[in-house]
């Protein structure tokens, strides 16, 4: 069937966006990887400029000391408006984190790796924009749709802001890992978005409802949700352990990781079971898409697992760890459009099964 001209347009502009995210995350993973994350001790500018110096000489002497003093000015107004807010225990983390103090040196690799971290943020800032203006035909023809992609693009621009606390704290724990979390939001937003809005114009195929699969289906999601969370703590403790190694002798550091490592660890055991139980539950419905999507779960969760296996038995090469990363967020992808195309499917058979009852 062909779609009218509103649906392709809302379309390939929401699809390009959620690949842009997706490289987003990628990006910000080999960002996290290299050590990059304080490239720019400064948000929005990078060392107070918008195109960013490439040799030392182009700063103060003192420059260590002067973003120091203003990240920790900026750190007091936060910890400030978080204890207003009853948020005491994160308003104390703030300046009990040594980092805090800590000014990176000046490496213009890593400047220029977060630099194009910041740009392909604003990047998907523009797409964003883009995906609410051919979102807008929707407000009378399938409101959810536009709600969906205006929903994105505010909570975009509150990422954009955890940027720059992010930033600001230098890399603490909670903000990462809630940056994280808003990020995977974004993404299952804009899928369910670019999904509902061909609703009326793709044809799909019905399948009868398979007892409790909707159930495990969203078990397999929040348990990806909470294991792409967890990862982002056990990236901390990995980064603290690089640092006192001064980056050397990454052979050992498994073994000073702590128990969240061992947990993220065996906790992909329990992944990888329920995966492949809703892959098989899915196999066996008569349905090529759901069949694709459950190809797609087994391939990210296999990827997936081989990826930190790699990390955790060949002393954790930098190239695998944003792979390892982007591999989480697409199985995250994939078995949220398992769960859509699975609920619209069972939804038609229920709708074709229904009497027509003639007066």
């Amino acid at each position: 069937m062909l779609l009218p001209d509103y649906v392709r347009r809302f379309r390939f502009i929401g699809i390009l966006t959620v690949i842009a995210v997706y490289a987003l995350i990628l990006v910000g993973g080999i960002v996290r990887s290299t050590g990059s994350g304080m490239g720019c001790p400064d948000w929005p500018r990078c060392f107070g400029t918008w195109v960013p110096p490439t040799h030392i000489s182009q700063l103060p002497a003192n420059y260590k000391e002067v973003y120091t003093a203003q990240r920790v000015e900026k750190n007091k107004k936060l910890a400030a408006k978080l204890e207003r807010m009853g948020f005491h225990q994160v308003a104390g983390d703030i300046f009990a984190h040594p980092s805090q103090y800590i000014e990176t040196d000046f490496n213009p690799v890593k400047t220029w790796i977060e630099y194009i971290n910041r740009l392909v943020g604003v990047l998907i800032g523009f797409f964003m924009i883009l995906t609410v203006v051919f979102a807008a035909p929707y407000w009378k023809r399938d409101r959810p749709v536009f709600w969906l992609a205006f929903a994105s693009f505010v909570l975009t621009l509150v990422q954009g802001w955890l940027g720059s606390l992010v930033v600001s704290t230098n890399l603490l724990p909670i903000m990462v890992t809630i940056h994280m979390g808003l990020a995977l939001l974004i993404v299952a937003l804009l899928i369910y978005a670019v999904d509902r809005s061909q609703r009326e114009q793709v044809t799909w195929q019905s399948v009868r409802a398979v007892p409790g699969l909707t159930g495990w289906l969203w078990v397999a999601i929040l348990l990806t949700f909470g294991q792409i969370v967890l990862g982002t703590q056990v990236r901390e403790q990995i980064d603290m352990v690089a640092f006192s190694n001064n980056y050397l002798n990454r052979a050992e550091w498994v073994g000073q990781l702590g128990g969240s490592f061992r947990f993220h660890r065996t906790f992909s055991a329990v992944l990888l079971l329920v995966n492949v139980y809703v892959a098989y539950r899915m196999y066996l419905l008569p349905s090529r898409k759901l069949h694709i999507m459950a190809t797609a779960i087994l391939a990210c969760i296999g990827l997936e697992i081989l990826a930190g296996v790699t990390l955790a038995y060949f002393s954790f090469p930098a190239i695998v760890q944003p792979v390892h990363l982007t591999v989480a967020t697409l199985l995250f992808g994939a078995q949220f459009i398992a769960l859509i195309d699975y609920r619209r499917a069972t939804k038609l058979q229920q709708q074709t099964a229904i009497p027509v009852v003639v007066a």
